[in-house]
């Protein structure tokens, strides 16, 4: 026979159980400061709201008090593409501390140089005559493989008056940035806004070696010295001058101002049609192409900066 033997204070039958679990005030109560009970799971929900609208507060002191440098202080400033930007290291051993933002211009003569600008450059008459000589060949092959007859009487001088053409057009190769400012920069003590607009400008597409054909705005506020106003337009034609993108182009002409005059700010802004999209591709006859570049002050002021695209006529619409 099995007895059942009652522990101590016992008397209530379910007690015993209770004394056996951990105590559930440990896991679901606090005792107050005033000694009410509060259930865990209430003072734990109102810690976590705590913690949730602290972070919360941390997170918009971060975005609205701007310590983030990345951040863009306006939407007006025009976006970059970070690879356009030459690295810090780089600038200051191209550009021995110049102000452009950008290592593009060698007075040595050539922007950009590629393996032969630098022999078309520095060739003796010798050396230019078999130049010449070279690009009429490839010419005459180019009039074969089209089906004509380069020994027709239309065709005869063809060869050579393209390959003279071709090397005009392409004489920006030949010119160097200081020899065509030579020295017109004057102390004047001017700050204001100086533009010359509406610079015809011809070049040739690189990609389909076909025209296009606009003309350029070029603008900057001097920093007490300002340049010889026929020199704007001379460095224009040196840039275009050259197997060119628009783009590229309107960059060149902006940083070559900036690094001879060192201007407060430069804005050039170029207008112009593309044979290759008139005569091939989409054949769109009135489509026109606008580029710009605006470095310095103009840059950094929205007012200058609409100021210079009011004066050359962007603004009209």
């Amino acid at each position: 026979m099995v007895q059942s033997a009652s522990l101590p204070g016992n008397e209530n039958g379910g007690e015993g159980e209770n004394m056996l679990r951990p105590p559930e005030s440990d896991s679901s109560e606090v005792k107050a400061p005033s000694g009410a009970v509060k259930r865990k799971s209430e003072s734990d929900g109102q810690g976590s709201k705590k913690k949730k609208k602290k972070s919360k507060s941390e997170h918009g002191a971060k975005v609205h008090g701007m310590p983030h440098s990345k951040r863009r202080q306006s939407v007006s400033k025009p976006a970059r593409d970070p690879r356009d930007e030459a690295s810090p290291l780089r600038l200051s051993q191209e550009l021995g501390g110049t102000r452009s933002p950008s290592p593009v211009i060698d007075f040595d003569g050539l922007s950009r140089p590629s393996r032969g600008t630098r022999e078309r450059k520095e060739e003796t008459p010798e050396q230019a005559a078999a130049r010449q000589q070279k690009i009429s060949g490839a010419v005459r092959t180019i009039l074969e493989c089209l089906g004509e007859d380069p020994e027709r009487e239309g065709l005869l001088g063809t060869p050579e008056r393209y390959a003279k053409a071709m090397l005009f057009f392409t004489k920006g190769y030949q010119e160097n940035v200081r020899d065509i400012v030579n020295g017109a920069i004057f102390h004047e003590g001017h700050n204001e806004l100086v533009i010359v607009k509406d610079i015809e400008v011809f070049s040739l597409c690189e990609h389909h070696m076909v025209p296009f054909t606009g003309k350029m705005h070029i603008g900057y506020i001097p920093d007490r010295d300002v340049i010889g106003i026929s020199k704007l337009p001379r460095i224009a034609d040196m840039f275009s001058r050259r197997l060119q993108i628009q783009e590229r182009l309107t960059k060149d002409v902006a940083h070559a101002v900036m690094e001879v005059l060192k201007p407060q700010g430069v804005a050039v802004v170029m207008e112009s049609s593309h044979l290759c999209m008139v005569m091939r591709g989409v054949e769109k006859t009135s489509a026109t192409t606008i580029t710009s570049c605006v470095l310095g002050c103009i840059e950094k002021r929205e007012k200058t900066r609409n100021e210079f695209f009011s004066l050359v006529g962007l603004n009209r619409r």
